[in-house]
């Protein structure tokens, strides 16, 4: 049965998905739109949840020896062009500088659309040893690309993201940081956003500009759409070709340098919203959360109450949780619906006959499930309740990823199924681009990635009948 529409403000997933995700990113106040079509304001609230998903990313990157630094925005256009696959690959989407002030520029300049060159160009000069060897950097920084299509998080004309690049002596240990990096996405997705993804190699239609491969995690939306989440880009040694980027080796030799990049974005905020949401708002995973727990006191102008919905807001604080009190003058009705619409995880309700007896109510905003808690112990109630949130989110996740992941042996049941229905389908693939466009055109469907978990489904493709080669993941996607 299709969920009831709880939130009058919000249109009902089942009745238009993709209006329901804009009033969600509007009511839920995560952004503003600005002036210049497909430039948003990320408000303060879904900046709260970029910047603890930044910190999440950030850690785990140091963790693996990488370095952040800041590169300039804007890429001279003879730079640019130095690696024809990327200028190339990128030439529909990038936005030119032309003058600066009042003077005509002598050189066009790129406001970067990605910064394989800056980085190329910053490490010809950089390193000269093995000794220098490796460079793992990373910048947390914007981009733009003047997409025709735009939609909040998803696909903006400029939005957040942090793009790494390292370049090593080997290409074996440039083959294992490109794996390393994919693999550390998948672990944050699932762990710290509960987002079940399929790890894979893209295609080489797919892949990106300038890249020997393409490694992606895919997750699958609510309505049954994938959207690429995070990618890993194995270079191997066409940047440093291009950009004379050497070092004298161990041998004593000159060589060039073996390359990676690696980056995730602003669209995963659209992933979560998309995964977890429901026709309340959202549903935020506790480790993301901006605000853990809210708080409402009930008839807060009784004496007491106030006072003790504080007290417990700073018995939580201590213990590193992200609390708020809501002692507006709204009502608790409307409270509770704000809550819920921002998705924040837990709610404690207290009131006079709560503080008498010693306990509060608690509301899980993922099944909406309320039980009285005692007020002794409450920080490990809540604690083990996070935890329990965050855990469940991610077991519900894939759960309707595994439900709405389909094979298809034949041509038949793969045009039927996305006549049908959207999803997840495995099916064979001979690894001639020419199937992958007809299969585009005729469905608008692409391939998201060859999984590193293959079957044998059959042993011919599903497009033209000959022999296959490879399982691949298809969808329609974000």
């Amino acid at each position: 049965m299709a969920e009831k529409k709880l939130v009058a403000e919000i249109t009902s997933m089942d009745e238009d998905f993709t209006q329901w995700y804009t009033d969600v990113c509007i009511k839920a106040d995560l952004i503003a739109y600005s002036h210049i079509k497909g430039f948003m304001v990320i408000k303060p609230y879904g900046y709260a949840i970029w910047e603890n998903m930044q910190k999440l990313l950030d850690d785990r990157f140091k963790k693996t020896g990488v370095e952040n630094v800041y590169m300039p925005l804007l890429i001279p256009e003879s730079l640019l062009a130095k690696e024809g696959e990327l200028v190339n690959g990128f030439a529909p989407e990038v936005a030119w500088v032309t003058a600066g002030g009042t003077e005509p520029l002598t050189e066009r300049l790129a406001i970067r659309p990605t910064s394989e060159t800056v980085f190329s160009d910053f490490y010809k000069d950089d390193v000269h040893s093995y000794r220098d060897l490796p460079k793992l950097y990373n910048q947390w920084c914007s981009v733009v690309r003047w997409e025709k299509e735009t939609r909040p998080f998803l696909r903006s004309r400029e939005f957040l993201w942090q793009e790494g690049h390292t370049i090593h002596a080997t290409k074996e240990e440039a083959e294992q940081r490109t794996q390393d990096m994919l693999n550390l996405y998948a672990d944050f997705l699932a762990n710290d956003m509960a987002i079940p993804t399929i790890k894979g190699q893209k295609t080489e239609k797919e892949k990106f500009a300038g890249a020997e491969a393409t490694y992606t995690v895919e997750a699958l939306m609510h309505d049954g759409r994938a959207l690429q989440s995070g990618t890993s880009h194995f270079f191997g040694q066409k940047f440093s070709q291009a950009y004379d980027i050497t070092f004298t080796d161990k041998d004593n030799k000159l060589k060039y340098v073996w390359q990676t990049s690696w980056g995730t974005t602003t669209r995963m905020i659209g992933a979560m919203i998309m995964v977890h949401g429901d026709n309340r708002g959202l549903v935020i995973p506790p480790h993301i959360a901006p605000i853990q727990v809210d708080i409402v006191p009930i008839q807060q102008r009784k004496e007491g109450v106030l006072d003790k919905a504080y007290e417990i807001r700073d018995l939580l604080a201590e213990k590193g949780f992200k609390v708020k009190v809501d002692d507006t003058d709204k009502s608790p009705g409307f409270k509770f619906a704000e809550q819920e619409m921002r998705g924040i995880p837990v709610r404690i309700e207290i009131g006079p006959r709560d503080i008498e007896a010693g306990k509060c109510m608690i509301c899980r905003r993922d099944t909406l499930e309320k039980f009285d808690a005692p007020l002794e112990g409450l920080e490990k109630t809540v604690a083990d309740l996070l935890e329990t949130i965050q855990k469940d989110m991610l077991k519900k996740a894939k759960a309707h990823m595994d439900e709405m992941t389909y094979e298809a042996r034949t041509t038949e049941e793969f045009k039927k199924h996305f006549e049908n229905q959207l999803g997840f389908v495995e099916a064979m693939w001979c690894g001639d681009q020419a199937c992958e466009d007809k299969i585009k055109e005729d469905l608008g469907v692409t391939s998201r990635c060859i999984p590193f978990v293959q079957k044998n489904l059959s042993g011919t493709c599903v497009c033209c009948g000959k022999p296959a080669k490879k399982m691949v993941i298809w969808a329609k996607a974000y």
